[in-house]
């Protein structure tokens, strides 16, 4: 359930930004969950390897170095998506990975963790 719930909330947060900033496109719902499901796998293979040989930058920046870690991995998937997804810059994808931590955030506090203790 943990990674249909990642691959449903990173859809649903990629939709939320791209409604918002017209240099960050899909196209339409499908590509949102193949591009939701890209970056879950990204997430799962890659992230933790990137954050492991950048963690003395990572300690140094106070973790905000992980924004660039993410705004890297969200350029990869777009780049692996080819025209159905297209973010037109570094400092777009930057942005729309600050704005994706926050939607994952709340989605994961108000909505995730409540059904998760509802069902124990």
């Amino acid at each position: 359930m943990g990674c249909i719930a990642s691959l449903l909330i990173n859809s649903i947060a990629l939709m939320v930004v791209a409604g918002f900033f017209s240099s960050f496109q899909l196209d339409g719902i499908g590509a949102a969950i193949m591009a939701g499901f890209i970056l879950t796998v990204i997430n799962l293979l890659i992230r933790p390897l990137l954050i492991l040989f950048t963690l003395p930058i990572t300690v140094f920046t106070l973790g905000l170095f992980i924004f660039i870690i993410n705004a890297a991995l969200l350029m990869l998937t777009a780049e692996l998506m080819g025209s159905a997804f297209e973010i037109s810059g570094f400092g777009m994808a930057l942005l729309a990975s600050i704005i994706i931590a926050g939607v994952n955030m709340l989605l994961h506090n108000f909505i995730l963790h409540p059904l998760r203790g509802r069902s124990d």
